[in-house]
């Protein structure tokens, strides 16, 4: 039997806020995926998949796992010495969930109760979440397990505060002029140094106090207005959450983008925001008209991730 796809993901709306008790909006990506395999001849790639996994299976051995979710710790290592690698075209530090992806891969093949990602209930998911943070935790310190949750379930899930987090339906695409879309900043972005520039300016009252006064509302607004397809309010808060992050997330944002996401806000022809911890990878783009921001942003590798 082969084994499942998992499939990379990506925090529409959230970053940075959900450390915070923002909302969040994800979505799975099916363009990157990664799946667990066996091989014999093993390639570099291979070989240097495997020898991390058998650091990783040595880890798990020290994890207190609730009852419910325990691994197979012991089967997982057998498959490491048998070959046991994972197959993966997610790029790492590009904010679209690489380990996220594995965690859900081993969770799926090697814990003792299966279950069937349609048919988890709201309680199940809030364990299942703080389960897959103590797993992720291994490859970025301290993990909100909501990547790998993302992964798992490849279904589209509404983080609703730090707690809870419930499956949603999003708009059905259509085929209209406007777009969200990935831009590739051509570099590579770290979690952890990102993540620690924040937690030094959350040390600062006026930022915190902006955070939750303007980032939160604009963050949660646009996910309101764009779960009920509001396209007008959506892009007047958008347009205040890319303004807010240019003032106040300007470190996370890859330099060859600064005039690019000025040029948005000026214009109001697309607007930037980060994708996951920013500094480096995907920076997301939206557009009321496509065709007019694609022209803009010559020289920019895009691809688009949905259509309105």
């Amino acid at each position: 039997m082969t084994n499942p796809l998992f499939y990379a993901k990506i925090l529409l709306f959230g970053e940075y806020g959900i450390i915070e008790d923002s909302q969040g909006l994800t979505l799975p990506y099916s363009f990157y995926k990664g799946t667990l395999k066996f091989s014999t001849h093993q390639s570099d790639f291979e070989k240097k998949s495997n020898e991390s996994l058998s650091k990783y299976a040595n880890y798990l051995a020290t994890l207190e796992l609730p009852n419910d979710f325990k691994i197979d710790v012991e089967s997982f290592k057998k498959d490491i010495e048998k070959g046991l690698f994972f197959d993966s075209n997610i790029p790492q530090g590009y904010g679209v969930g690489s380990s996220g992806a594995l965690v859900a891969a081993i969770f799926e093949k090697y814990s003792f109760n299966k279950y069937i990602p349609e048919n988890i209930s709201k309680t199940e998911l809030k364990e299942l979440k703080k389960v897959f943070g103590d797993l992720e935790s291994y490859f970025h310190g301290k993990s909100s397990g909501i990547d790998p949750l993302i992964c798992y379930m490849n279904l589209p899930i509404l983080i609703e505060n730090k707690e809870s987090v419930d499956k949603v339906s999003i708009p059905k695409e259509e085929a209209g002029k406007g777009a969200i879309f990935l831009i590739d900043s051509g570099s590579i972005g770290e979690t952890g140094p990102m993540v620690q520039i924040f937690f030094e300016k959350l040390k600062n009252e006026g930022f915190r106090k902006t955070l939750k006064e303007e980032f939160i509302k604009y963050n949660n607004a646009c996910i309101d207005t764009f779960l009920n397809k509001e396209m007008t309010p959506f892009f007047k808060n958008l347009k205040s959450l890319s303004k807010w992050a240019y003032v106040h997330f300007k470190p996370m944002i890859p330099k060859n983008l600064y005039n690019a996401w000025k040029n948005g806000l000026d214009t109001n022809a697309y607007y930037l925001k980060l994708c996951g911890s920013g500094g480096g990878g995907y920076i997301l783009g939206f557009a009321p008209d496509y065709a007019k921001a694609e022209k803009m942003l010559k020289g920019f590798n895009k691809e688009i991730i949905y259509r309105f």
